[in-house]
Parts: structure tokens; sequence; C-alpha cells
């Protein structure tokens, strides 16, 4: 019987690249940028690594389809390398595959990256006339801010919350990530922002606003793991950074045929969560997770993941979020190095770049972000639409 991977695995070393508009570098560039960071983090000489996980969801239009583009710019010669995609899950898909060759004993190290250069691609994240280069096909003349804007509208339907009281924890929501990513160098945007200048900003899909969207943005990010006998061996003391548990679900799009769904939640995202806590040994994640980071692609979006990842109640997510519990100094701090709100959302790099935050949260090294002495975290990845969906949960702890 399956036992899963709690604790076989650790992070040896991890790396990120600045987010943002980054028309200066290729590519390969901010893949460099992250690895660099990654391998001198991890103390190895690049030829201990053994294979690794390319996560590319959509930049096809600069790089290989294939693992080619990491072997050839992380000069990696004749590694076993992969290149996986998984909608927005696509960066902790990455990580999973390099988690799962070391747990199954065929790797002793492993490396996982994740980049995409959306600026590139001339993708603003609105209509359809405005997408250049970067065309789905599969779901033609839909949007991403319209489609959660219905996820919005549901929610209100379906707990007959004030559309104000909403509006105004989508804000909160908002201004919390913004506050958090003024914190962080790495971040694509660090301007803070009022409650008022999100109410009063532009509509973009209603209830959803500008700020309640994140950005377009081009970033990599990189993980180097390995066993916790051969981190000792190659000499790290003290605590290591353990994946506690991995965990994917993906929708078949039953929620939006003949299933009961409603639209007001995200059915993988329970189904996921409950799957890693059993994996992690979690029986109340609200007592013993210390920080989230989760997929705020929109404000309600993080808004509704925390009722999904059972850390508010069904329908009362909105009062949590406004009476300050996933603030930085609330009892449960959510994307506390600023979310997708203010990193953007380069598709492949996202899911990692969530677990370098808790990476750096959980040895201390998160600077005037860093929070009191953590030992469990959680991502959160959600790809694709409400309606049809794939969603990734990882628990990453100390050992």
């Amino acid at each position: 019987m399956a036992t899963g991977i709690k604790d076989k695995v650790v992070i040896l070393g991890m790396g990120c690249s600045r987010f943002g508009e980054r028309w200066e570098c290729s590519a390969e560039d901010l893949m460099l940028e992250a690895f660099s960071e990654a391998l001198t983090d991890a103390g190895i000489p690049r030829d201990r690594i053994e294979a690794a996980w390319f996560g590319l969801s959509t930049d096809e239009q600069s790089l290989s389809k294939s693992a080619l583009s990491l072997a050839s710019a992380l000069r990696l010669p004749n590694i076993a390398a992969t290149r996986v995609e998984n909608m927005c899950a696509t960066g902790t898909e990455a990580l999973r595959g390099a988690v799962y060759g070391v747990a199954s004993g065929a790797y002793d190290i492993a490396l996982a990256l994740g980049v995409e250069k959306l600026k590139d691609t001339g993708y603003g994240g609105l209509p359809e006339r405005t997408k250049g280069t970067f065309e789905d096909l599969w779901f033609p003349s839909v949007t991403a801010p319209g489609s959660f804007a219905q996820f919005a509208s549901a929610y209100v339907a379906r707990h007959g919350v004030a559309l104000d009281d909403l509006k105004a924890a989508m804000a909160h929501v908002s201004k919390k990530s913004h506050d958090n990513g003024a914190l962080n160098p790495k971040a694509h945007l660090r301007n803070r922002l009022t409650h008022e200048q999100i109410l009063k900003a532009p509509m973009i899909a209603h209830p959803l606003g500008l700020y309640d969207c994140c950005g377009v943005s081009d970033g990599s990010a990189c993980a180097i793991v390995t066993t916790p006998e051969m981190a000792r061996q190659l000499g790290r003391s003290g605590t290591l950074v353990s994946v506690k548990a991995m965990q994917l679900a993906l929708s078949n799009g039953s929620e939006a045929g003949f299933d009961s769904w409603d639209g007001s939640y995200a059915h993988t995202t329970r189904i996921a969560s409950r799957r890693a806590y059993q994996e992690a040994g979690i029986v109340d994640p609200r007592a013993e997770l210390d920080l989230i980071e989760v997929h705020d692609c929109f404000s309600i979006t993080e808004l509704v993941t925390m009722e999904d990842l059972g850390l508010a109640d069904v329908g009362q997510g909105w009062r949590a979020v406004l009476d300050g519990r996933f603030d930085r100094d609330g009892a449960m701090p959510c994307n506390v190095d600023g979310g997708l709100k203010c990193f953007g959302h380069p598709i492949g790099a996202t899911g990692l770049r969530m677990v370098y935050e808790l990476y750096l949260q959980l040895l201390g090294r998160a600077g005037e972000r860093q929070l009191a002495a953590p030992k469990l975290g959680l991502t959160h990845n959600l790809g694709g639409f409400p309606n049809k969906n794939v969603c990734s949960v990882s628990v990453i702890g100390t050992l």
C-alpha cells in the first residue's frame, strides 16, 4: 500500500529571479538567475544534479517545447530532463516530478525549474483582442477576469453575502497583498494601496476591479532536492526543509455539467487539500499550519480558497478576511511575499515561487517580512477556470 512521500525528500537549495517586466532578459537569463541562486544555496557542483523537471506552460515563442531549453541554458550535459505542463500548477508539477524522482530512489539529487516570459507574448490578461500571440483556442472568447467574476457572483448568490461586504473583503485581500509585496525586493509590484484606491479603481469584470486582478509578468524559480540522509552527508546541518505532502486533483468538467456544483467554490481544492492533509498527517490545519501561499489570481479566488482549504467556515471566508485572520500579523498569514497579486503570474514559475517563500520563512531568511519561527506551511495552485480546473496542494515543513 502507498505510504506517501512525507519527509522522504528535503529541499537542498532554492532560487528565484526578480519578477516583473524583464524586457532586458531572455527566458534563459531568468532561468540562470534562479538556478545560480539555487546552486549556490545548495552548495554542490552542478554535475551532482542527476535529473531535472522543467515547468513551462505557454512560452513556446522563445523556448523549445522540450526540456532541451533547460539543459542548454543551465549547461547540464546529458542530463535526464523532462518538460511538464499542467496549467497554473506547472511550477508545482515540476517540483512534484523532482520530489517523486528522489523519493522513489531513482535519483539522489534532482532539479525542478519553472519559467515563463509572458510580457513578450503581448498577452495582457484581459479581453480576447489583447492576447497577441498568447491565444488559447481550447477555450475561445472566455477571459479569466470574466470567468472569476462569475465565481464572485455565485458566492454572493449562494451565501447571501451583501455585495458591498464582499467588495470590502476583496479590497482587504488586495491591500494585504500590496502591504506584503512592498517588503519584497523580488516582487513585480511594490506599491502600497488604500482601501479607497482599490474600491474606486476601474472595473474589469464586475465585481472585480483593477486591483482585484493579478498582473502579467516574467519570472523563474528553482529548487534542488535530495534525501535527508544525502543532505547530511553533503554537510547540511541544522534545520532541513522537508516535503510533507504533494497532492493533485483535476476536474473532468462534471461540476459544470451534470453535478450539483453551484459555482461558489473550487471542488478540486477541497479534494487536493484533504488528500494533502492526510498525507502530511495534519488533523487540524487551522491549528497546525503556520503560513500559506495560495493562488490569488483574483482577490475572490484567495477569499474562497480559505474556505476550500478548511481555514475558514464555508460562507464565512469574507468575515475571516475582514477580521484580519490572514494578515501578516494574523493567526494564519497568507501570501506574506505579496502573492500573485504583487508578483504577477508567469505560469511555469508561480508554484515554485510560492515554495521559495515557504523555504525562506522556514529557515528564517525572509528579511523584513520574516514571521516568528514558522514550522509548517502550505502552497496552493488553481489552474484553469472555476468550472474546469487543476488544483495542486503541497505541504512543506521543517525536519
